[in-house]
């Protein structure tokens, strides 16, 4: 470097560098730094300043604009036309002087395919308008980068004049080559004393942008919620369901034994009268074990095993079982075994064991059947499937009732105690079962989440005046005072990233409120509680 100012020459590099600034009328630094960006100095003849110059001291903003750090160097800025602007919904209607300040005060980025624009961290620091490809805006969850949202040519994002966007959430990757105007923020002043028209335009684009976000949001929570309790709903049907694939899976090798049990039978009985004592043993009707320890169900089925084996029965251990979970002892086996040919035993035996288990099996099956059933019918209640949307007359205490049938699998898994203390009585109220079971599940499972394992949930409802009151209380750790200001904040959660978004007592309050009433909350250590005032009756005008 120092070779090329000798041969370029002190004199003749500073005179041309002193032209240069005395005609902007402003310091050598700031000077260089503004015509470093605007690629109107080459980097080459800085260099040479910055060397043949050393004793003037370069304020360190200036130094790291014309001196990047290794591959962070911004996309070479190119010229720009006001008619490039007008690709721009927003731009389009403009007056020319509008246009030509936008592109005097502004710049054109260009940027390769998949190259990163932002990063999370990032400061927001310029209005950005497509002006052909596209950006791609991922947000980081667990780790992973997860698609939000994507931006086409025409579009505008970034920070927009009187938006408190700070800082960058998530990754912005161009589509394709991508060509990008920016504005720095610090210009937005300016632009209102140029063109109130154009910051009246970008406030309501701003004003719509957030909305869709808090829409988008909302949904967010509401999928995260359906989520959790399509994951207990999940649970709660896969015992029942895997119940009833066993059972049949028993039932289908009991009935291929069948045939030839039957025949073995025939052969050795063939006289009608012989195999009576067995058929009406093959029927329910006989005691169960269910009021036997089981020490006492281990001693019958031993005892019933050896008695089999002493009657040439030679799997008598396997068949033992199933004739005592039937309720059959050696009382009603033995007139069987006096009836029939000794070698007619084992077939009889085995086939009404057979007999037995199938029912018993087919038991199996209604009872896991009916608690599917069960389960839709939860569903259906808690979503109110079967009514339409139209706020109606209904039951609080049902409503929390069926919350609670959908929440069963997380309470069990932490074996949290229930305590419902509902009023005898409660009138009516108005309103709309869906939203409100979502108040319901929105703050149950806040006080699950909360709770350590054998915790405690107190439900309590009471009538006071014209309002009934809904009480949530658990015995958790309880929410810190920091916090508890804070908690109907919409996007504010204390939760993890990806474990919620902020949304579920924000959507809680909003529909109590809509429901005529309010929704507060006290805690302290040791007990959290929340209170939902709801108006009775018709009082409530909708």
């Amino acid at each position: 470097m120092r070779g090329a100012a000798k041969k370029f020459g002190k004199k003749r590099v500073f005179s041309g560098c002193k032209r240069y600034y005395h005609r902007l009328g402003r310091p050598r630094a700031s000077c260089l730094a503004r015509a470093a960006e605007r690629n109107k100095v080459s980097s080459l003849f800085i260099r040479l300043i910055w060397y043949v110059h050393p004793a003037h001291t370069w304020p360190a903003p200036t130094v790291c604009a014309i001196f990047p750090a290794p591959n962070t160097l911004p996309p070479m800025s190119t010229t720009l036309a006001a008619a490039d602007l007008l690709v721009i919904p927003t731009f389009q209607g403009l007056p020319p002087q509008t246009l030509e300040w936008l592109v005097a005060h502004g710049e054109r980025r260009d940027y390769a395919p998949d190259e990163v624009v932002a990063r999370p961290g990032d400061e927001a620091e310029y209005m950005m308008a497509i002006l052909t490809g596209g950006l791609q805006f991922y947000a980081v969850r667990n780790g992973q980068r997860e698609p939000v949202f994507r931006l086409e040519p025409g579009q505008i994002s970034g920070v927009l004049p009187y938006s408190r966007l700070r800082t960058i959430g998530g990754f912005g990757v161009a589509v394709g080559d991508t060509i990008l105007y920016v504005l720095h923020r610090n210009l937005f002043p300016q632009l209102e004393q140029a063109s109130p028209e154009l910051v009246q335009r970008l406030v309501s684009l701003m004003s719509d942008r957030a909305r869709e976000e808090a829409r988008g949001q909302e949904r967010d929570e509401k999928l995260r919620a359906l989520g959790k309790l399509s994951a207990g709903l999940a649970h709660e049907l896969n015992n029942p369901a895997a119940a009833i694939s066993r059972a049949v899976e028993a039932l289908q090798e009991r009935a291929a034994a069948k045939p030839a049990l039957l025949l073995e039978l025939v052969r050795h009985c063939p006289e009608p009268g012989a195999l009576q004592a067995l058929t009406q043993l093959a029927v329910p009707g006989h005691s169960p074990t269910q009021g036997l320890s089981a020490l006492a169900c281990a001693d019958r089925e031993d005892e019933i095993a050896s008695w089999l084996e002493d009657q040439g029965v030679p799997d008598g251990y396997r068949l033992a079982a199933g004739l005592m979970e039937a309720g059959l002892t050696l009382a009603t086996l033995e007139p069987v075994a006096a009836a029939l040919p000794n070698a007619a035993l084992p077939a009889a035996f085995a086939w009404l064991e057979g007999q037995l288990m199938m029912l018993h099996l087919i038991g199996d099956v209604q009872e896991a059947g009916g608690r599917i059933s069960t389960l839709v019918q939860n569903v259906k209640t808690y979503s109110h499937m079967d009514r339409g949307g139209d706020y109606a007359l209904l039951d609080v205490q049902a409503g929390l009732e069926s919350t609670l049938n959908m929440l069963g699998f997380p309470l069990r898994a932490k074996n949290i105690r229930l305590v419902r203390d509902f009023a005898p009585v409660l009138p009516a109220i108005r309103g709309l079962v869906s939203s409100l079971n979502q108040v319901w599940t929105n703050l149950l499972d806040n006080a699950i989440d909360a709770l350590p394992p054998g915790g405690e949930i107190v439900l309590r409802t009471t009538l006071d005046d014209d309002f009934v009151r809904v009480f949530i209380i658990d015995n958790g750790p309880g929410i810190t005072p920091e916090v508890l200001p804070r908690i109907f904040e919409p996007f504010y959660t204390t939760k993890q990233a990806g474990d919620g978004t902020g949304l579920g007592l924000d959507i809680a309050q909003r529909v109590v409120r809509n429901h005529g009433g309010r929704l507060e909350v006290q805690s302290r250590p040791g007990r959290t509680e929340f209170c939902a005032w709801l108006p009775v009756g018709e009082g409530l005008k909708l």
